[in-house]
């Protein structure tokens, strides 16, 4: 996700340098920063590897490796030089390291935004709040950060001082969604997912795109037990959808605990319990495993989970998120439904709180997890469980007042609102903006919807033009870029199918 090119002029070091983030893999797991000098960019030399946060690790396997990270952004500040990256193995996911010699990277603070700032406690659907994505900028003689967290919404924060960042501010997502109430007539909050954004070249304004893959929302209810009641769930947007595989659109039945259900211990998923006419076989998976010393494999992806669930027998399968998910019980019923591929079976996801009171356990969030183990037992059978879901719409772009973080504009394509696309046209979610050097002036990537235009202002956002090729297009990351000879702009956009795709501006 993190992949940046830039040049520092500092006490130690000058020259072009590229910055990346590692996710890590299989038993050759490598993760964190990477700095490479690219004054020569057929002839790059590495700089540093594999740095970042160690003080955490989620697995016995690799205690000495840095934590797996999502992305990046680094900054030149003068005599000094820093990177932001995203930590996904801990709460404390806003880490900042000194790159003034980029030999020698050193972290000098991490942070949680729940913890250590004043964020609102207002959240849009699903409640889950960790950071996505982050930029920063000089205004002035400051820098500041821009930082996307999820159903948070965006985050401001000064970091002239990188090691002591001071809070600006934070947005909410309106109630109700107006885009939602437009097209659908539904009075319904957010779907949240903030997932990238960046200031207008004066600063007037914020662009911040919601990643939704999921154009369902799940409404959730355990019908069996002590814990009878409605709960926050999602519904991947990736998998079979309840709304167009069960003919009385809803997802039904009792549950069994399966533990991780990834390829290192798929022999522990029990198999399926009997069901009655009109439902269906539901296995209860955790995500991860994360900082859990009990298991000593790194987290597996949502489609390892739910082909084996597949494999094994079940209709569907609920992912609850995990001890680190639920912000160590700071946000206990945070869902999270993220990317993927497989759809062989339906699948939804719920919080934390809920994995515990499906099973009448007592709720715990303790990170790292005790041990022993305070999840349910593999094989234990719960509660019965019944969803259903409401097309919602997929993600789209949010106009905020840079100055008071109040949201002014939305925009969204057509084909987002249309129930009919729900399924079969590829995601229809916004995936990142940038925002043009010198005019208020924007560019999408859109997945499925292809490569769009937009101009904003005070009066909101109005879409000047696009692309989409006859054959399809799955627009992933978009960026511009100037020419330093010719000052012509152009944009770059990669596409997950055919690779990079070069537009000019008229």
């Amino acid at each position: 996700e993190g992949v940046q090119a830039l040049r520092i002029s500092t006490s130690k070091y000058t020259g072009d340098i590229l910055v990346l983030n590692n996710e890590g893999c299989g038993k050759n797991y490598k993760a964190g920063l990477s700095i490479w000098n690219i004054d020569n960019p057929l002839k790059p030399v590495k700089l540093s590897e594999n740095i970042g946060d160690f003080t955490t690790s989620d697995s016995p396997n690799r205690p000495h490796d840095a934590n797996q990270i999502h992305s990046v952004f680094a900054w030149d500040a003068g005599d000094k030089a820093y990177a932001v990256i995203v930590d996904d193995d801990e709460a404390k996911d806003i880490d900042i390291l000194d790159i003034t010699d980029p030999k020698k990277p050193v972290l000098v603070r991490e942070l949680n935004a729940v913890e250590d700032f004043p964020l609102s406690a207002d959240r849009a659907n699903g409640a889950e709040v960790f950071l996505h994505d982050m930029v920063v900028k000089q205004m002035g003689s400051k820098f500041f950060m821009l930082l996307s967290y999820w159903d948070a919404g965006w985050l401001v924060l000064d970091v002239t001082n990188p090691a002591a960042p001071i809070y600006i501010g934070d947005s909410d997502y309106p109630f109700p969604d107006a885009l939602i109430e437009k097209y659908l007539g539904l009075n319904l909050s957010a779907e949240g997912n903030g997932h990238q954004a960046e200031w207008s070249f004066n600063n007037q304004y914020i662009l911040g795109t919601d990643e939704d893959f999921s154009p369902f929302r799940a409404k959730f209810a355990i019908t069996s037990g002590p814990n009878i009641g409605e709960y926050t769930a999602g519904e991947f947007g990736f998998t079979k959808q309840i709304a167009f595989t069960l003919p009385d659109g809803q997802l039904n039945g009792p549950t069994i605990f399966g533990g991780y259900g990834c390829n290192d211990d798929v022999a522990d998923i029990p198999a399926p319990p009997t069901v009655s006419a009109g439902e269906e076989k539901i296995l209860v998976l955790s995500r991860g495993p994360v900082q859990d010393p009990g298991y000593n494999y790194e987290a597996c992806t949502f489609d390892d989970k739910i082909q084996n669930a597949g494999l094994a027998g079940y209709d569907a399968v609920i992912i609850a998120n995990h001890h680190v998910g639920s912000n160590a019980g700071v946000d206990p019923d945070a869902a999270f439904c993220g990317s993927g591929g497989v759809n062989t079976i339906m699948a939804v996801c719920i919080g934390h709180r809920s994995h515990h009171l499906l099973f009448n356990t007592v709720p715990d969030y303790t990170v790292p997890y005790p041990s022993p183990g305070s999840e349910p037992a593999i094989g234990s059978i719960g509660a019965r469980v019944a969803f259903t879901t409401t097309f919602d719409g997929w993600g789209y772009v949010r106009l905020l007042n840079a100055s008071t973080l109040q949201e002014i504009g939305r925009y969204a394509i057509p084909e987002a609102f249309d129930k009919s696309k729900a399924s079969g046209f590829g995601a229809l979610s916004v995936h990142e903006v940038a925002t043009d050097p010198s005019s208020n002036t924007a560019y999408l990537s859109y997945y499925s919807g292809g490569f769009r235009a937009i101009k904003f202002g005070p009066t909101g956002i109005t879409e000047t033009g696009g692309y989409l090729d006859p054959k399809g297009n799955d627009f992933w990351g978009v960026e511009m870029w100037t020419h330093p000879a010719t000052g012509k702009k152009y944009i770059l956009a990669s596409d997950l199918d055919s690779g990079l795709w070069i537009f000019r501006t008229k």
